[in-house]
This record gives C-alpha cells, structure tokens and sequence, in this order.
C-alpha cells in the first residue's frame, strides 16, 4: 500500500500546492490523505488514483472553507516579517521549485478565489479532472460546477478595461521602470517619472509614507526591484513581488503622458484583498 502511494505523491503534492499555496499546507493534506488510505479498505477502491486524488481534494476544499471561515492570516499578512524567517520554517528550494512550475502570478490570482471557484478551476482546467468527479467534492450538480469554473478562469485570465495598445504601452513602460530599478540605473529612472512624482509606501509602519519628486523616489528604488514582476493590476498594467509564491506587496503605477505619475505600494493584507490581481501572458 505505502508504495503505491507514494507513486502518487508527487501528483498529490501537485494538486494540493495549487489548491493551498502553501507547500506546508499541502504537504500536511497529502500525509492526511495518506492516513485515511491506511485507515480504509483496500478491497472497495476501485481506481486508487482517482480516490487519491478525490481524498485530497476534499482535503485541501476542508482547509480553504476553515482557513476563510477562521479568517485566519493570508499569505500576505505580515509577510515581511514571515518571509525573514522563511528559510528557517520551509523548504525554501523545494518550494521555489514548485511555485517555479505554477507560476508566481497563478498562485497569487488563485489567492483571490473563493474555495469551490479555486477547486474547479484547478482540477479541471490544471488536472483536466472531469466536471462529473469534482462535482461531489464541491457538493454542486455537475452544471453548477462548470459555472464555478468558468467564472473562475473570468477571474484568472482578466478582464481588461483598458485597451490592448494602452495596455502594451504601459507594459513597455513599466517593464522598464522595473529593470533600470533592479539595475540601479538612476539616470534611466529619472527619464521615466514626472518631475512632480509621489510615491505611496505603507510598508514600515502600516501607515503609507510618501515620497515626492523623481530625483528622491529614483534614489530610493534604484537597486529595490529584484523581486517585482508585471502584473494586470486593476485593469492596469502593475507589479507583484511574490518571492517563493508568497505575495509582499503590490505595485499600482498611474501614468500619464508617458510618464509616472503616481506609485502606490501596498502591502497591507486589507487593502491587497480589493485588488484584483490578473496574469499576463509572455
């Protein structure tokens, strides 16, 4: 019995890091997965890869309602100071390698749906899990489940409210407002941002500080972008840093005339949960 599950682990500790976010979390749903396997009759499974992965999606679905029913902390929440002693509470490579496979900006939209919405969109669009067999772990009819679906990937691919040449635009922008930040290149900055810029940042103490001027905002993000990606930010071409799948902070730009106007930085856990939060494909 332990090595036939273990066939499957890897593709349980798939399932469950998309489903969590978390490789703790999902690698405490897998070993749960295993106890009721152990616990149960071997002679009424039929299909052991379909059960497993039954098992553990009703796992994972448990631990989503009570996490939101706990209103318990966020990947979020206080995440400078949990991702400082990250290293010292996870596997840091193992799990980099896992959210490398998902994609950062996947984990962080998949944060934002709600547990059934979240079930359906991985199981099905990731695992290509029939509506038929998640429709029981959700507990919904098998067109109530597509609906879930659907609704969820809506929410994962986007809806733009700019258009795609504004978008591209601001992308262009922003992709290199973030290089020459990461380079250091002050000069590049400068070029970039309004000479009347502000910068909003509620990082140090949950009240945001401001920073005004392209000469001063340059000089504070010049070597400070190493772990911002683009991201659709509100319909807006923005930025995550979400090292390890664990979501810091949140970039919004306003722009104007080709150039910076506005940056707000947030990081706090209330405010990042009204953002929405899109992929961008290459």
């Amino acid at each position: 019995m332990e090595e036939q599950f273990e066939s499957y682990r890897n593709h349980l500790l798939a399932i469950a890091y998309r489903m969590l976010g978390s490789l703790t979390d999902a690698e405490d749903a897998v070993q749960e997965t295993w106890l009721r396997l152990y616990r149960s009759d071997r002679n009424e499974i039929e299909n052991l890869g379909g059960w497993l992965t039954t098992v553990t999606s009703r796992i994972c679905l448990d631990m989503l309602r009570s996490r939101k029913a706990r209103r318990e902390e966020s990947i979020d929440d206080h995440a400078t100071e949990n991702f400082a002693n990250y290293e010292y509470r996870y596997n840091p490579e193992q799990e980099a390698l896992l959210a490398d496979s998902v994609g950062l900006a996947l984990l962080v939209v998949l944060d934002k749906l709600n547990p059934a919405e979240r079930m359906a969109f991985v199981l099905h669009d990731i695992f290509a899990v029939p509506f038929s067999e998640i429709a029981p772990v959700v507990g919904k009819s098998e067109l109530a489940t597509r609906k879930l679906a659907s609704r969820a990937r809506q929410k994962v691919r986007g809806q733009e409210t700019n258009s795609q040449a504004d978008l591209d635009r601001q992308r262009k922008l922003v992709d290199a407002f973030l290089d020459a930040a990461y380079a250091g290149n002050f000069d590049s900055l400068v070029a970039m941002l309004d000479p009347d810029v502000v910068l909003r940042d509620d990082r140090e103490t949950g009240v945001r500080t401001e920073t005004r001027g392209a000469i001063s905002l340059a000089k504070k993000v010049s070597g400070h972008a190493k772990a911002a990606q683009v991201a659709l930010v509100n319909g807006c071409i923005g930025a995550i840093a979400a090292p390890g799948g664990k979501l810091l902070y949140v970039i919004q730009f306003t722009i104007k005339d080709g150039k910076i106007t506005e940056v707000d930085l947030i990081s706090n856990s209330a405010r990042l949960e009204q953002l929405n939060l899109t992929i961008l494909s290459d």
